[in-house]
């Protein structure tokens, strides 16, 4: 079974490459790693105390950046090395002041593993969520460097409660931090038992967002005149419908931040729409539709808004809700939500709607033109304190 790892590994390395001819993502991922370890070695050499966390992407990040401040605070003189899969983290991260270094990972052959440990020296591991590449977890486990995988969640049908070969990886992890019961006793069921019931880490993270949010005055500016529906991280199906309810309900302002941009010159076509890039003082009060055609604000922005839309339900799965919920709105999306716990709650505490069609989008939007903002703001609360409860067993 190892063997046939390290072959999927190698496949899907030379799928990227191939895909890097046209994809400029995987152009990106490709890039990034050239000379991946001649970088590590000119950072980190002489270096000690390093801490090395591990995100796969930008959602990932907000679970682990609360985790690594609070360590960072504790530890001032340990150093932080952060690392990233994909390059839609990596790229708008790799500035973050909250690490002393942040690179991609290598790709997970034995050899890369084996050379990533020798040349960091970690005296400690930390893998956010759903990140288990396996020859890095042995190369630690080899290395007695302890290893902590934080706000994990699993589910039946992984393959980790299919096949043997994989539930004994898990035996390479030091302690999981898991984020409900379930994923507790499926961990049991295997016969591993290192197991905190820690919660989620977002919550925090977007909890410290609202006290200390960034204020943004063209959009404050906007968002005054009329409610305000905002629409986060949008793919072309969301779109479709909500371009419909746009066109129909000339009564909102409406803010739209697509998960990509590459198509926004069609979706401002569709919508009449002004650019975040363009707006002004002037012609921001003349527009209703406004398009954020820049990275890394979106978290900011809920704060302007009444209600808001999250995109990716009609696809793989929705984006962030919480970052809306902790400013106190109701949340709507799309129908592929089942593997997210903090949309069925929300749905049970009548502060999420699930839609699938125009229809449901405009009686979910009426339905919420009405809201009391405690629904959201006490599930955020309730939800809250996984860091601490991490970092007390981390750093003790």
């Amino acid at each position: 079974m190892q063997f046939l790892y390290n072959i999927s590994i190698l496949f899907y390395v030379l799928g990227i490459r191939i895909a890097s001819l046209l994809n400029s993502k995987a152009k990106l991922w490709i890039k990034g790693r050239n000379n991946i370890f001649q970088k590590l070695k000119t950072a980190t050499e002489n270096q000690n105390n390093i801490v090395w966390f591990h995100c796969a992407s930008l959602g990932e990040f907000e679970q682990g950046r609360p985790i690594m401040e609070g360590y960072k605070h504790k530890y001032p003189t340990h150093k932080i090395l952060l690392t990233f899969f994909s390059p839609s983290g990596f790229e708008i991260q790799k500035n973050y002041n909250g690490a002393d270094w942040v690179f991609y990972l290598p790709a997970d052959t034995p050899s890369n593993a084996k050379r990533f440990i020798e040349i960091v020296k970690p005296i400690k591991a930390i893998f956010v969520k759903y990140e288990f590449w396996l020859n890095y977890m042995q190369q630690l486990k080899k290395q007695e460097i302890p290893f902590y995988s934080v706000s994990a969640i699993f589910r039946k049908g992984q393959v980790f409660f299919k096949y043997k070969w994989f539930a004994k990886q898990l035996k390479n992890v030091t302690h999981f931090f898991v984020q409900d019961k379930t994923s507790s006793e499926l961990l049991i069921s295997i016969d591993y038992n290192n197991t905190t019931i820690s919660g989620d880490s977002r919550f925090d993270s977007v909890l410290a967002n609202t006290k200390n949010s960034v204020r943004i005055p063209l959009i404050e500016m906007f968002s005054k005149s009329k409610p305000t529906i905002i629409c986060g991280s949008t793919w072309p199906k969301d779109e479709i419908l909500l371009v419909q309810y746009i066109k129909d309900n000339p009564e909102n302002n409406y803010i739209i931040a697509p998960h990509e941009l590459h198509h926004i010159s069609d979706l401002q076509r569709k919508t009449d729409a002004l650019l975040y890039s363009k707006a002004n003082e002037k012609n921001i009060l003349m527009a209703n539709v406004l398009i954020i055609d820049s990275i890394g604000i979106l978290s900011n922005i809920y704060q302007y808004a009444n209600i808001a839309y999250i995109g990716g339900g009609f696809g793989f799965g929705i984006h962030n809700i919480l970052e809306a919920v902790a400013f106190g709105l109701p949340v709507i999306f799309g129908p592929n939500y089942q593997k997210f716990n903090e949309a069925k709650e929300l749905i049970n505490q009548k502060g999420a709607i699930s839609i699938s069609n125009y229809q449901e989008l405009s009686a979910a939007i009426d339905f919420f033109n009405s809201f009391d903002k405690s629904i959201a703001i006490n599930y955020i609360k309730e939800n809250s304190g996984a860091t601490t409860r991490i970092l007390n067993s981390i750093i003790a």
